[in-house]
């Protein structure tokens, strides 16, 4: 499953010039914490060590005449236009994207907004798609990601959203996939497997144990619906009984039937 809202952003301070890698703008922002001119809070923040606090952001400098104003749409002196679109509240400023702001999520999102709702839950917009159809888990944008360790809610990175409801950003999900098939945080299947595990099952089938081991038997816990069940043991994998997966973990030494020995 894919599709979360992401946060609007994604392109110097020379007068002119227009925008930085982050985003499309005819102004840069005043900093309230160190009266610094940045392009944007993301120059911002690579530049200083301390962060830009969007919403307390209030006066711009108009790229072209320079004139420092109140935060606003349009250049007050030589009307130049500083963003298609423009948030009063995060003081973004940025070509059309289909913009609209969450007052939920606190921030903007990229749309169209008709596209998306918010979950009350997850505390975060979802596409449409994923309405009624998503394992809610409370409060999830506002992990992070865990294999970057970093913030997901506001991130620029697009998030992926996994079958068992847990975030990572879309990037860290394509490459986690070069290496695992599992969620890092419950170890649950982190996309569809069930072709992955009928091709196993022919693996199994072609691939008799040795006959000291082909009557053992093993516990295992399975990682996708957290059944437990007894199997033959086998160096391949070991079967859920319940679902079928192979998602699964050993939880008890092997044994041997009593009747086979």
């Amino acid at each position: 499953m894919a599709a979360l809202a992401r946060e609007d952003g994604a392109r110097g301070p020379e007068r002119g010039q227009r925008g930085c890698e982050h985003y499309d703008r005819g102004c840069l922002l005043k900093a309230p914490c160190c009266d610094k001119l940045y392009t944007c809070r993301l120059c911002h923040d690579n530049k200083e060590d301390h962060q830009l606090d969007r919403f307390k952001v209030k006066e711009v400098q108009c790229i072209n005449c320079e004139k420092i104003q109140n935060a606003q749409q349009t250049c007050e002196e030589c009307s130049t236009l500083f963003g298609e679109y423009y948030c009063s509240i995060c003081h973004l400023f940025d070509k059309d994207k289909k913009q609209y702001h969450c007052e939920n999520c606190g921030i903007c999102r990229i749309g169209p907004k008709e596209d998306f709702f918010h979950c009350l839950k997850c505390n975060l917009c979802l596409a449409m798609n994923l309405q009624g159809k998503h394992k809610c888990i409370e409060n999830v944008s506002r992990q992070n990601c865990p294999i970057c360790l970093e913030d997901i809610h506001t991130s620029r990175v697009v998030a992926h959203v996994l079958p068992c409801g847990h975030l990572l950003h879309r990037t860290c999900y394509e490459e986690m996939l070069k290496e695992g098939y599992r969620c890092p945080l419950c170890m649950h299947s982190a996309l569809d497997m069930t072709r992955y595990w009928r091709q196993l099952d022919d693996e199994v089938a072609q691939t008799p144990m040795p006959s000291e081991y082909q009557n053992m038997t093993v516990d295992i816990l399975c990682n996708d619906c957290n059944g437990r069940s007894t199997v033959q043991f086998h160096i391949l994998g070991m079967k859920c009984n319940i679902c079928e997966s192979y998602n699964t973990a050993q939880a008890g030494g092997c044994r041997i039937s009593l009747d086979q020995q």
